[in-house]
């Protein structure tokens, strides 16, 4: 009898251990099922893939971004593409694309339908100016001056103020963001491309021309300036921040990242990157563009500065 009661004690005992041991194990799992399973997802549960072409212009701070922005987001995968503005915005409003990065506004580069479907997200201010290569003895360039060289009525350095040497032109194609910024703001009017100019297609390639060239004349935005060229003065004024948030200096336009409608989470939520402190006060001044909030002045699709 007294053996009977010790086993039946002892069993009774075994029960109510493992039961606890149990409902522990139970209640010890429960905080990280509870979190996988939470409807609301933060930034790292983005997954996906896009691309964002277009602007070249655009190129180095949209490549760094998207750098940044897939550290923080393992999931997803981020494609940038030069090519133009022009392409870019023909592949994002044709589905090509989820983002066409550009110089300029939608309706200068498509017809209105087109650009209708499109929202724009601006995201930095891009300042264009005069390149030539460092043997040339020029500083500062007039309007006239610079409509004269890039519509071939003046073809020698001498004719401007400077050494006895040919012009060589240095071109963007038409379909240029950059060339459309340059010759609305600085030229004031559009222009056909010489016999004897040299276009291509990417700024760098610009840039490498312009410095390697004797005699060379080009345009860039400032993000792609060295010493390996010279930056030209427009009608007596520099291309700087200062300069272009107030209006003072004239060729600059936004930097634009169009989608087709509104944009998937993994795409806002990179646009909303764009936008953030740390890319604005960070990529954006360190790359040579200028955040939105520093601007004074504002520009519309026709051209005009309101401040």
């Amino acid at each position: 009898m007294k053996k009977t009661v010790i086993l039946l004690m002892t069993l009774i005992l075994t029960v109510t251990l493992a039961a606890c041991g149990k409902n522990n194990n139970e209640s010890s799992n429960s905080p990280s099922e509870n979190a996988s399973n939470s409807p609301s997802e933060s930034a790292s549960d983005l997954s996906g893939s896009f691309l964002a072409s277009g602007s070249s212009a655009m190129q180095k701070l949209v490549e760094q971004a998207s750098g940044k922005f897939m550290d923080k987001n393992k999931g997803v995968s981020i494609q940038v593409q030069a090519g133009g503005s022009g392409t870019g915005l023909t592949q994002v409003s044709e589905g090509q694309s989820e983002i066409g990065n550009s110089d300029v506004f939608a309706e200068e580069k498509l017809d209105a339908d087109k650009a209708a479907a499109l929202v724009d997200h601006q995201v930095a201010v891009v300042s264009i100016a005069a390149v030539i290569n460092p043997a040339v003895t020029v500083d500062n360039l007039t309007k006239q001056q610079l409509i004269d060289i890039f519509t071939g009525k003046v073809t020698n350095w001498k004719d401007v103020g400077g050494n006895d040497q040919k012009i060589q032109i240095v071109n963007r194609p038409s379909s240029s963001g950059t060339r459309a910024t340059f010759e609305k703001f600085a030229l004031g009017q559009k222009t056909e491309d010489l016999q004897g100019s040299i276009q291509e297609d990417s700024s760098g390639t610009v840039k490498k021309l312009v410095g390697e060239t004797p005699g060379a004349i080009g345009y860039l935005a400032l993000s792609y300036l060295d010493d390996s060229i010279k930056k030209v003065k427009y009608e007596g004024i520099e291309a700087t921040e200062d300069t272009v948030a107030d209006g003072t200096y004239p060729v600059w336009a936004y930097e634009h990242m169009y989608t087709k409608g509104e944009p998937k989470a993994e795409v806002k939520a990179f646009l909303d990157f764009m936008l953030s402190d740390e890319v604005q006060n960070g990529d954006v001044v360190e790359l040579g563009y200028i955040p939105m909030s520093k601007m004074k002045v504002k520009r519309d699709v026709a051209g005009n500065v309101t401040k």
